[in-house]
């Protein structure tokens, strides 16, 4: 496997989130959630141009994404930077390397030959079950391995991460890039760099 895999993406309170981007200049008290309407989405389409960090986007907080995402060891230890980026649960090296289908497991650009050393140290492992040898397999462990994680964010996170992953070295941020900008009202929202 190449890249990532991103499945099973579920958006929550996006046009609420957009309605109440109108709130801090409301004088009245809403009594109930009013319908999207022209004005809200052009307020809010606004706000969530402006630059990272001067609050007037902080309804894209509202916006919540789950999703499931596969990627490489490495991807994961760039994403936990991202303070908002919560994981639900996620596939464990500590409690499953030994099991994995280590053929299946790994980026594609992981050097065959460090496959093959991982796979016979998997072996020895669960042929001796030694602390030793799994503490070997473990930390033998390349940080192409691709793991599983369901993930909660939102869309003023997610619009942080495009900035500062888009151009970014490793390849399979542009892969995660490209996902956000799939979601609903992305580019209006200036996730992927700007309002239409």
């Amino acid at each position: 496997m190449s890249g990532i895999n991103i499945c099973n993406v579920r958006v929550y309170g996006l046009e609420e989130s957009m309605v109440a981007s109108g709130y801090p200049m409301r004088t009245d008290l809403p009594q109930k959630m009013y319908a999207l309407g022209e004005k809200d989405i052009l307020r809010a389409n606004k706000l969530a141009g402006s630059p990272t960090g001067e609050g007037h986007d902080n309804f894209l907080n509202g916006v919540v994404v789950q999703f499931d995402l596969t990627a490489p060891i490495k991807v994961w230890t760039e994403a936990q930077r991202y303070h908002f980026l919560d994981f639900v649960s996620s596939a464990s090296t500590m409690h499953r390397l030994s099991k994995m289908t280590l053929d299946d497991a790994f980026d594609s650009s992981v050097d065959k030959s460090i496959i093959a050393i991982v796979k016979e140290l998997q072996e020895k492992y669960n042929t001796t079950g030694a602390k030793e040898d799994y503490l070997r397999l473990l930390m033998s462990c390349p940080v192409g391995l691709n793991l599983t994680a369901r993930m909660t964010t939102n869309y003023r996170q997610l619009k942080t991460i495009y900035r500062q992953r888009k151009n970014h070295r490793l390849p399979h941020w542009h892969d995660f890039c490209d996902w956000i900008e799939t979601l609903p009202w992305a580019k209006e929202l200036g996730l992927t760099g700007g309002t239409k």
